[in-house]
């Protein structure tokens, strides 16, 4: 027994050493409900020049997050980025209008190691967002 906990705990410590240090969260909470927003879709992408380049697309689980939106391939590099949270979708979705279809957050990444939270306090007619931990 000793020796399969030894080996599981040995297992989990290389997972996470070998995990990417620079990840990348979001968190969405409707101001109006005070509820996580659920099924909102997020899109990452990186400039390149003058255009973008999309990076990751996913959608918020029951708690209003996505735990890891930088694809797990390696550390974010230096640059600026846009995370846009879809949420026109998600108001259509329960009976509500909004003036934002979408909210787009750019932002400047300049550690490949750092750990980036973006969280977005939602209404139907504005957001607030900030540099989260």
């Amino acid at each position: 027994m000793k020796i399969l906990a030894a080996s599981i705990l040995s297992l989990i410590s290389f997972s996470v050493l070998a995990a990417p240090e620079g990840t990348l969260s979001v968190h969405i909470l409707n101001q109006q409900t005070g509820l996580p927003s659920q099924g909102v879709v997020v899109e990452l992408d990186k400039q390149e020049s003058s255009s973008w380049t999309h990076l990751a697309t996913s959608k918020t689980d029951t708690g209003g997050r996505i735990k890891s939106l930088f694809p797990d391939t390696g550390d974010m590099e230096p640059g600026i980025y846009k995370v846009t949270f879809k949420v026109g979708d998600y108001f259509k979705a329960n009976n509500q209008e909004t003036f934002f279809p979408a909210v787009p957050v750019i932002f400047n990444v300049t550690k490949t190691n750092q750990k980036l939270h973006i969280p977005l306090l939602l209404s139907q007619y504005g957001y607030s967002t900030y540099r989260g931990s």
